[in-house]
């Protein structure tokens, strides 16, 4: 498994910047966001994203293109897929939806089950994927939701990331996990305890992600592990937090 980091984490540092405290503090990888770093449509900033990721000797992860599947107000379905394969992402993060599967109506269901087959299939047109993000306010909010999600979109360029859920035992975790597994391309790891707004370093959490990397090593699956957000937001932690993700997936 590689470590990574996902760009958004350092949303207000150029891509240049990303690259070089990536590079520093040991990682192998990078997520690339469509909200600031590699703009949809943008095929210069995914040229320079790439070009620099590589310069660095790192790759790059994934695209994290915000596509809520389903949704209004969607950049258009091609420019992502493009910008994701001028990037080299090899697979392009989504959001299964805006409602959650309490509140998602049957036609609301449909609609991220329609979206999510076409953007698979122009995404394998490309040689790419779509990933489901484990997400609140999302189809995959729940391992029962996402379950369900994943048997209406059997589509092989469908998969999955991983996350813990927030407020989440380390049970209910690894339930969730154990439904993403048969998908799973990439984790973003965190953590963020007892609520999102306590965000607290990787290391205290460290019980908790050697019990999930375990699982997933049983599998035999190579993710990549990719670190979302930091303590506080702050840059100076990264080489910090590195140091525990790399140390976990040594174990």
């Amino acid at each position: 498994m590689k470590s990574g980091l996902v760009s958004v984490s350092l949303r207000k540092l150029s891509v240049l910047e990303v690259v070089r405290l990536a590079s520093e503090a040991g990682l192998e990888c990078i997520e690339w966001g469509g909200d600031i770093h590699v703009p949809h449509g943008d095929l210069a900033a995914a040229r320079l994203a790439a070009k620099v990721t590589a310069d660095h000797g790192m790759s790059v992860s994934s695209y994290g293109s915000y596509l809520r599947l389903g949704a209004e107000g969607n950049p258009s379905l091609e420019s992502v897929v493009e910008t994701a394969a001028t990037l080299g992402a090899p697979t392009i993060r989504v959001w299964a939806g805006k409602k959650s599967s309490a509140e998602a109506t049957v036609e609301d269901q449909a609609l991220v089950v329609e979206a999510a087959l076409a953007a698979a299939t122009l995404a394998a047109a490309s040689g790419l994927s779509i990933s489901y993000e484990f997400h609140a306010n999302t189809l995959t909010d729940t391992a029962e939701s996402a379950a369900k999600l994943f048997a209406l979109t059997p589509h092989d360029a469908i998969h999955s990331f991983w996350q813990p859920p927030n407020g989440a035992g380390v049970d209910e975790a690894l339930a969730s996990l154990e439904v993403a597994l048969p998908r799973l391309s990439n984790v973003h790891a965190f953590h963020w305890w007892p609520d999102p707004a306590t965000r607290l370093p990787l290391v205290e959490g460290r019980d908790r992600w050697t019990r999930y990397l375990d699982r997933i090593r049983l599998t035999g699956l190579q993710p990549d592990v990719l670190l979302e957000f930091l303590p506080c937001d702050d840059a100076a932690l990264l080489s910090t937090e590195a140091a525990t993700l790399r140390e976990l997936l040594k174990s």
